[in-house]
């Protein structure tokens, strides 16, 4: 809430914002590009490492034409996979060299709130906390009692105190907040917040850490660029089923030739003249009536299939093409392309960092390929093909089956892992590759 507070006081003052996101995420960007009119990117250490997101930090930048950055952290400040912290939000500002803004939950505490703040600055990565936002403050007096003991003892300004305010709650589900598609006049809850955030908050002094940011040397980067030559059409499921790509993802594949061609799986009774087919995740769960009951387009997607077309899906895109799903109660018929039957859980049945082997080869992927990704569905296999054709063995999480993830099917790989092109860049070339090929053969299925 703070974010998207900050995002928009500063885009209404006419001043181009970029806002990036640490970690693997899709809704919360979603939100940023919102309240500050521009893409939103990721930025993770663990899956990028560090000369990728240095890179993508100021090519973003330099392509969107911004004047101020913002990174958004993830979990706590020094939380992360490696015990040095590296790939912690701590790490990420460390590199970057970015001044550090820290939100504190007040709740049940006074004092000794000072306590936390004096360790987010003692522990190695070393970061530039340069103020301090106390969050759900349960009442004047309690916020002064905090706000003195910080500034006394970890010298560091309080710069807001926000008290709790249920109107600013926005709904959660499983995989994380509700989508800026599904959340009814999105446009007005963000200037809400941003109303509250600045009635509460010192915000010339907050946009004044933004140029106490020391100058970063630029370095050479890479930019898609959209080729001219368009060598094939990719098929693109975008809706609210449907939802999450990697803005990057999508650029890579245009700046290799592709023409993407989006499609509304809840609406389109059948498939566009396409070359291949990306299916991205999402919430189909919440979809499965309308998307069982487009047997017009689950045809189609089996016949283009098994005419060889090529179809990369990942976690929603996956449990699409899988025989049926069980969830609240109600079995829903889906594409039948792959022989499982899912099973939704309460709990997660992966969540976290994924890291994979390729243990063959196939048209998507070398054999020995190392790759790592993430992975967060409530869904499981029900009884899985231990013994069927998959790309992957899974070193770190859960997969597919626990062991394995990546299932192949003639020119189909669908996998419950979320890719990033930045970790893995061959991955787009391969894509527009056999779009290509699948286009000049001359089984194409034709409409």
């Amino acid at each position: 809430m703070i974010t998207l507070g900050i995002l928009r006081y500063i885009s209404n003052q006419g001043i181009a914002v970029s806002s990036f996101k640490k970690g693997p995420d899709y809704i919360d960007p979603m939100w940023h590009k919102l309240a500050s009119g521009h893409e939103c990117y990721n930025l993770d250490p663990y899956l990028m490492g560090e000369k990728v997101c240095r890179n993508s930090f100021q090519q973003h930048i330099i392509e969107d034409h911004t004047t101020l950055a913002l990174v958004e952290g993830n979990h706590g400040l020094h939380d992360g996979v490696a015990l040095d912290g590296s790939d912690s939000s701590a790490g990420l500002a460390q590199l970057l060299d970015l001044p550090v803004l820290l939100v504190v939950d007040s709740r049940k505490t006074s004092r000794g709130v000072a306590a936390l703040v004096m360790g987010m600055q003692a522990l190695p990565p070393s970061v530039n906390v340069q103020g301090v936002i106390l969050n759900h403050v349960k009442n004047a007096r309690q916020g002064e009692k905090q706000k003195k003991a910080i500034e006394h003892y970890c010298k560091v300004p309080v710069l807001g105190v926000i008290p709790f305010d249920s109107e600013l709650i926005l709904p959660e589900r499983h995989l994380g907040l509700t989508t800026v598609e599904e959340t009814f006049d999105a446009e007005s809850f963000i200037q809400r917040v941003a109303d509250k955030v600045i009635s509460c908050c010192d915000m010339p002094a907050i946009q004044e850490l933004f140029y106490n940011a020391p100058f970063m040397e630029q370095q050479p980067v890479a930019h898609y660029v959209a080729s001219q030559n368009k060598t094939a059409r990719i098929g693109v499921f975008r809706d609210a089923a449907f939802c999450f790509y990697y803005p990057e993802n999508l650029r890579a594949l245009q700046s290799h030739g592709a023409e993407l061609v989006f499609i509304n799986s809840l609406e389109s009774s059948s498939l566009p003249e396409v070359d291949a087919l990306y299916l991205g995740g999402g919430f189909p769960e919440s979809f499965f009536e309308r998307l069982s009951a487009n047997v017009g387009l689950l045809y189609d997607v089996r016949a283009r299939v098994e005419s060889g077309m090529p179809l990369y899906a990942e976690c929603g895109g996956f449990i699409y093409l899988c025989k049926s799903a069980a969830y609240g109660g109600i079995t829903y018929s889906l594409a039948g392309v792959l022989p499982f039957d899912l099973q939704f859980d309460h709990k997660p049945a992966g969540h976290g960092y994924i890291d994979l082997r390729s243990s063959v080869d196939s048209v998507w992927f070398p054999q020995h390929t190392m790759l790592k990704a993430h992975e967060f569905h409530y869904s499981r296999v029900i009884s899985p093909v231990e013994h069927g054709s998959y790309q992957f063995d899974v070193l770190r999480g859960t997969g597919i089956t626990g062991k394995h993830d990546g299932a192949l099917y003639r020119n189909l790989f669908a996998s419950f892992a979320h890719l990033h092109v930045a970790s893995y860049p061959q991955w787009a070339t391969r894509f527009v590759e056999l779009a290509m090929v699948f286009r000049q053969s001359s089984c194409r299925f034709e409409i």
